[in-house]
């Protein structure tokens, strides 16, 4: 702990500046003391040869011309007085700062253009922007120096290499964006270690066409300056091991994603069977466990996107968390999507994310850390751009209620357009804006008792479900990470989603609809939604049900 002293000297005034930066001090367990506005350099002395703190800031707001002979007075105080060993630090208007630059007695310089982060970092004996340059700098690094300002992340590739490598330049340089996710084609993530079995004619769908080492190796060069985001990338959906490998070696993969049950013939995005899939998934987390890179298991979205009703989301997020932790994973990055399915309420949304929550971090202890990543909604924002801005702001603002460790920023043009960097510096913006107004004093929407009624219920839901698993497979030793188990689930519809139907590995035949926001089983036979329970009884006892509601 530091005792820190602060003062406008001077004729300044303003004492904004101040008066934040001492209760951030506060806030990190530090003691402090404001001596006011306007205070002269001879008091300011006489209360630092007094009192001897570890850390004196002046403030001044005024006119560059007006802070020098000030500084001068000040500076031959210290000198006089051997002051020197005292940690002396400036903060005012950019203009004010650059003439407080020249004096080498101030061991830090605010100008305002921080944010709280950076401001959060110094205070913990931390300066962020001497660090982000050097390779050892982790993801959770970063969250530790920033917190509780979440990390920022954003999706970025284009269809062409040369505009990827000089949007990742532009990206960094603004220094508005902690993690750069890139987003490889179909074609890459697919057939990278086959290019002969690319269809060519795919060349740049859904992201940069990345066809040699070289190429990802200019990636990391690419986001070396300005801020030095991190850079992380889509798993492959094949030759999973050695492109892994290659993400490591190559772009310092920040944290592996990976699905518990997709990239496969599930969502088209590869040829695997579930089974197969679901047992590399597990190995892939295996791999970056042993080599300590935390991952993230992007699963429960991909249900509710396909309109699974709640509780398939909040089960999925569990047994997502459940695997990893089972495969040896030590940091583990829970994604937390809101907005899908379409239709769904705020309230019913954030029960929906508090509950996968309580679950999750059930599984917390020693050697398994959970760290929250909170996201808008991939089909929620419109193509009006202007509206798709407010959504997006929309979003983060009940985002944060969370109090996620990362914000996975959604692009506000994604409905219209693939990001281009100027989209991304700009969501980036916005979403910081969003996050700097809730940080002190935010309203806890999570004690809303409609918000707490429905998480319980979803708990209470998704056990019942959990169980379920386990009783119907008796014969396994641990249903819920069983490939075998998972697999025949999702083919027997236990675990289900409505837009699967047609799917030979996969049952696809739940029904659900959007019911007071939420997003609920339906039963055509009992006309009304349905609990969990009587969903597993229609599906599986058809006939039993049928004489119970007769």
């Amino acid at each position: 702990m530091k005792r820190y002293v602060g003062a406008a000297i001077g004729n300044c005034v303003h004492i904004g500046g101040a008066v934040n930066f001492l209760r951030l001090a506060e806030e990190e367990g530090h003691s402090t003391e404001f001596l006011g506005a306007a205070v002269s350099i001879k008091n300011l002395i006489d209360y630092v040869l007094k009192k001897k703190p570890d850390v004196v800031g002046v403030g001044f707001r005024l006119t560059p011309d007006s802070v020098k002979p000030l500084l001068n007075e000040l500076e031959k105080n210290i000198y006089e007085c051997k002051l020197e060993n005292i940690e002396w630090i400036f903060g005012g208007t950019k203009a004010v700062a650059e003439i407080a630059k020249e004096y080498k007695f101030f061991s830090k310089i605010f100008d305002g253009t921080e944010d709280s982060y950076e401001v959060i970092g110094y205070l913990r004996g931390r300066n962020l922007k001497k660090v982000i340059g050097n390779e050892s700098q982790s993801i959770i690094e970063r969250i530790t120096s920033k917190y509780p300002h979440p990390v920022l992340r954003h999706h970025f590739g284009l269809p062409s290499l040369e505009e990827t490598y000089e949007g990742i330049k532009k990206i960094a340089e603004a220094k508005v964006l902690d993690v750069i996710s890139i987003g490889p084609d179909q074609n890459a993530q697919e057939n990278f270690f086959a290019p002969e079995k690319m269809n060519r004619e795919l060349d740049g769908a859904g992201g940069v066409p990345l066809r040699k080492v070289e190429d990802f190796e200019k990636l990391y060069t690419s986001a070396q300056s300005g801020n030095h985001p991190l850079l992380r990338c889509y798993s492959g959906t094949s030759d999973v091991f050695k492109f892994a490998e290659l993400l490591k070696s190559k772009i310092n993969n920040a944290w592996c994603a990976v699905p518990l049950s997709w990239y496969n013939v599930l969502d088209g995005r590869g040829k695997r069977e579930v089974f197969t899939s679901i047992s590399e998934g597990q190995r892939l987390m295996k791999w970056h466990a042993e080599r300590d890179i935390p991952v993230e298991v992007n699963e429960a979205h991909q249900w509710s996107l396909r309109d699974a009703h709640d509780t398939i989301g909040v089960t999925m997020a569990y047994l997502a968390a459940y695997n990893a932790k089972k495969m040896g994973v030590k940091t583990y990055i829970a994604q937390y999507m809101f907005n899908v399915p379409a239709g769904m309420h705020p309230k019913m949304d954030l029960a929906k994310m508090l509950a996968k929550v309580e679950l999750i971090e059930t599984l917390e202890n020693k050697n398994f850390k959970v760290f929250r990543e909170a996201r808008a909604g991939l089909a929620s924002l419109s193509t009006d751009l202007d509206v798709a801005k407010g959504q997006l702001a929309a979003s983060t603002y009940l985002a944060m209620a969370l109090k996620p460790h990362i914000v996975h920023v959604v692009g506000f043009c994604e409905a219209d357009h693939a990001a281009k960097p100027e989209d991304v510096i700009e969501s980036c913006k916005i979403v910081n804006g969003v996050i700097k107004s809730t940080l002190h004093g935010m309203v806890d929407m999570k004690q809303d008792k409609d918000v707490q009624r429905r998480k319980n219920e979803l708990i209470k839901e998704a056990k019942f479900l959990l169980n379920t698993i386990k009783s119907l497979y008796v014969e396994s030793k641990d249903p819920w990470s069983d490939p075998v188990v998972i697999a025949d689930a999702i083919k027997k519809g236990i675990i289900d989603a409505p837009h699967l139907r047609g799917n030979r590995s996969a049952k696809g035949m739940v029904e659900t609809r959007i019911i007071d926001g939420k997003c609920m089983a339906y039963s055509s036979n009992l006309e009304r939604a349905i609990s969990e329970e009587e969903r597993l009884l229609e599906l599986l006892n058809p006939k039993k049900d049928e004489s119970h509601t007769a």
